[in-house]
């Protein structure tokens, strides 16, 4: 048989099996989302001034902080684990690659020679034989995918990949959101040192005020013990809140992959609004959160992997080739005379396996099930914490508007007793206790400025950080990645 028809045979056989292939197993489908019409804390609250990132814009951006801006730059760079995402996304591509590579044929190339002697007989006294043999050939096994394995194996490889897309996606948010948080947090714990600091000063000064009405006998010693008392143990939180900051600094040197010994990030002058961002419509959030993606896309990849265990039912049909040359005179191993082909198909089935195929769909079917239900968590998690956000800075904006109140009353208070005592008409318990109310309504609205900006970054996170579905790679985009 010369090599056309060979060829013919091995398209034909090839074609028929295309022609009659099917991919067993469900299609996939999204199941429905537990998707209410509009977020319940967002209802008769207003927000003054919401402000998202402009267009391209990060989304760190609404705070408009160039210090934070520079930091959170460097996150992709240096963050380690970003890296440890970014390598598992590669990873799921090269096996995506992996599952593709069933598509196509596999064609190994052969070369051998050999020298060989035969025994000699032992009631004859002739040598033995010398025989020479010399091969080349080149051969392509196809395992032809009739019932829709090798498809189903590369959708869940996709689904799986864009999964890991979506993880990375997930990973590197949460370390932009806790880099910011971690950052605003060290500039409200800034605040509250120069708060001390300033207070402190006050202190002395109130310090100062009765030891001289001490020394013209208008003031008893105790007052002077009750004024020192207050001002260390002022200065003390002043030194004390140092712990945190450095604690802080490190954390921010560790996101940004640097050694704490490295970084350091002096106090800066601080006045920063609470940019809220508006939450939108409830069901656009299954396309802007990375995480609700990566849940889908997981859901999806286990769907084809039900098709993949059904296949096991349905036999393996293989086609194999082989063309060559064998001789045993090297000089005419590539002639026409000593070539050598073959050409066939083959199919196996498996008539008994005690039950294994059907518990291997059975297992499919469980993990396809146990991915729908994290799928829908996942979904329910995300409007708990975008309601969670939305609540707490409607009700931390009330907060901060009344203690904004109880500052102004206070500070009035302790300088009004404050007058009153150099008056010589309250005893100067009255003044510790003035000022004591006056610091720390000032300490609180800074908790309550702090708890605001984290919300704010916490409900940015929460609507997934500007991101969405569209950016996932599918198709040529993640074959190109790969290579």
């Amino acid at each position: 048989m010369k090599r056309e028809p060979m060829i013919r045979m091995l398209t034909g056989a090839a074609a028929l099996a295309l022609l009659s292939a099917c991919t067993v197993g469900p299609d996939y489908a999204r199941p429905s989302d537990p998707v209410p019409a509009a977020f319940k804390e967002s209802e008769g609250w207003k927000i003054a001034e919401p402000k998202q990132a402009a267009s391209g814009a990060p989304w760190w951006s609404v705070y408009n902080d160039p210090v934070l801006d520079q930091l959170e730059r460097q996150i992709d760079i240096n963050n380690q684990n970003l890296k440890l995402a970014e390598a598992s996304f590669r990873q799921a591509r090269a096996l995506l690659e992996q599952a593709r590579a069933g598509y196509f044929p596999t064609v190994p190339l052969d070369a051998s020679g050999q020298r060989a002697k035969s025994g000699t007989n032992s009631t004859s006294s002739s040598p033995g034989r010398i025989r020479n043999s010399f091969d080349l050939s080149a051969g392509a096994t196809w395992d032809i995918d009739v019932w829709g394995r090798i498809r189903r194996t590369v959708e869940s490889a996709d689904a799986t990949a864009q999964a890991s897309a979506a993880d990375l996606a997930s990973a590197r948010l949460s370390a932009q959101a806790t880099l910011a948080t971690t950052y605003l947090q060290l500039r409200v714990n800034d605040e509250i040192k120069r708060l001390l600091d300033a207070t402190t000063a006050a202190f002395q000064r109130s310090l100062d005020i009765t030891q001289n009405r001490y020394a013209v006998g208008v003031a008893a010693r105790a007052d002077i013990a009750t004024a020192q008392a207050q001002l260390e143990t002022t200065k003390s939180q002043a030194v004390g809140v140092g712990v945190q900051r450095a604690q802080l600094e490190h954390a921010i040197a560790v996101l940004i992959g640097k050694p704490p010994s490295d970084f350091s990030l002096p106090p800066v002058e601080f006045s920063m609004g609470v940019p809220v961002a508006p939450a939108g419509v409830p069901s656009t959030l299954l396309e802007r959160r990375p995480d609700i993606a990566s849940a889908e896309r997981l859901m999806a990849s286990a769907n084809a992997e039900i098709g993949v265990a059904e296949s096991a039912y349905y036999p393996d049909v293989t086609l194999s080739a082989s063309f060559g040359f064998a001789s045993s005179v090297i000089d005419d191993l590539l002639k026409m005379s000593s070539r050598v082909w073959s050409v066939g198909a083959q199919a196996s089935e498996t008539l008994f396996d005690g039950g294994l195929r059907g518990a291997q769909v059975e297992a499919a079917k469980a993990v396809y099930d146990q991915r729908i239900a994290a799928y829908r968590q996942t979904v329910l998690t995300g409007f708990q914490q975008v309601e969670d956000n939305l609540s707490t800075l409607r009700i931390l904006e009330q907060q901060a508007s009344v203690q904004d109140g109880a500052v102004q009353a206070s500070l009035q208070a302790e300088q009004l007793t404050l007058n009153q005592y150099q008056a010589g008409t309250v005893a100067y318990t009255s003044v510790v206790t003035a000022q004591a109310t006056a610091l720390s309504n000032r300490q609180s609205a800074l908790t309550i400025l702090q708890n605001r900006l984290l919300a704010s970054v916490t409900l940015i996170e929460a609507l997934g950080g500007g991101w969405d579905s569209t950016q996932l790679p599918s198709g040529d985009a993640l074959r190109s990645d790969a290579r």
